[in-house]
């Protein structure tokens, strides 16, 4: 385990915050690109040394204080029957359209079954991490899930999502919410210290709703594995994060770019650790520009007391983009622990 992730689990007060970004092992890395030209995307994740290399790798050349199980959101779709493919962008076999559909969907149990390999890739990855590194799992939030099971895609407005979100009670209660308890379940005990919930769609969905028909299942989520799960959505605002989210036993949040880290910090109305925040698409500058920005960034930091920045865990505002630069992901964490480090 990392020694500076377990602090900010804890909400003990340190100097230097452990640092992880969403997508640090991908298509950015020149040794992923060498892994897919032999590889399909799918072989990486479902043959257990190859997705714990995949893991590995970004550790070995970026030094992140966590490994990430190197998988996709998507799986549990292809494990109720769905069919997937990716040629690069994932592709569903059929589409959810109608109730009649559910028939063709298979169980949660058997549908686990297909999960196992997820099992086996935690196992592998823990095998070769180094002891002083974190290793956490993840699933995909309902709402995203849905809309990919719907238009295989949350893309723009999520038009056909939304034309078809009567079904989305049923989709989650009968059969997506009893698997991913299961699949939570499995991760954690394959050697995940906590499990990312990612509803990376849930900012396209109005309030009402959310609160309506969404919430009832992260709050069983959440009360189903109280101080394991940690919560990340995209695009919301405070509004969907009322006083009843706040007292859900989630173990920590991650924020996206359009949060005010600092404000989250101060508040304190989220006991748990807080991760975030830096546009990924800084990453795309200029080295000097880049630069420029990340310290603008952490600027804001240092008139937080110690007190203010317990819990805090350093990343992006969501994951690293394709065709980043290498050098200014290893800068970040060279900018980033040397900032902390002189406060």
């Amino acid at each position: 385990m990392n020694t500076k992730f377990q602090n900010a689990l804890n909400l003990e007060e340190q100097r230097v915050p452990p640092i992880w970004m969403m997508r640090q092992a991908g298509r950015y890395q020149k040794t992923y690109r060498a892994l897919r030209e032999k590889h399909s995307f799918e072989r990486l994740c479902k043959e257990p040394e190859l997705s714990a290399k995949v893991g590995l790798n970004a550790i070995l050349e970026f030094d992140f204080d966590l490994c990430i199980l190197f998988s996709d959101i998507l799986f549990p779709l292809e494990a109720l029957g769905m069919g997937l493919s990716y040629d690069p962008a994932p592709n569903l076999s059929w589409k959810l359209d109608t109730k009649d559909d559910f028939k063709k969907f298979k169980d949660a149990d058997e549908a686990l079954n297909f999960m196992s390999f997820q099992s086996d890739a935690l196992k592998a990855t823990r095998s070769v991490l180094p002891k002083d590194k974190s290793l956490i799992g993840f699933v995909g939030g309902y709402w995203t899930l849905f809309g990919y099971a719907v238009e295989g895609s949350h893309k723009g407005s999520m038009l056909e999502t939304k034309k078809r979100r009567d079904l989305f009670s049923d989709f989650t209660k009968d059969y997506m919410h009893p698997l991913i308890k299961k699949n939570i379940e499995l991760q954690l005990n394959s050697g995940a210290e906590l499990v990312m919930v990612f509803d990376t769609a849930l900012g396209e969905v109005d309030v009402s709703f959310y609160r309506k028909e969404i919430f009832p299942f992260i709050k069983d989520l959440a009360k189903s594995f109280p101080n394991k799960l940690g919560y990340y959505t995209k695009g919301t605002t405070s509004d969907y994060f009322f006083d009843d989210f706040y007292e859900l036993p989630f173990l920590g949040m991650g924020w996206d770019h359009r949060w005010d880290l600092t404000k989250v910090l101060k508040q304190k109305k989220y006991k748990g650790f807080v991760q975030g925040n830096f546009d990924q698409a800084l990453l795309h500058q200029k080295p000097a520009d880049f630069k420029l920005s990340l310290e603008n960034y952490l600027d804001q930091f240092k008139d937080l007391s110690s007190e203010h920045l317990k819990g805090l865990v350093l990343g992006l505002g969501h994951g690293v983009l394709p065709k980043t630069p290498e050098d200014n992901v290893k800068a970040f964490m060279d900018i980033a622990r040397d900032s902390f480090d002189k406060r």
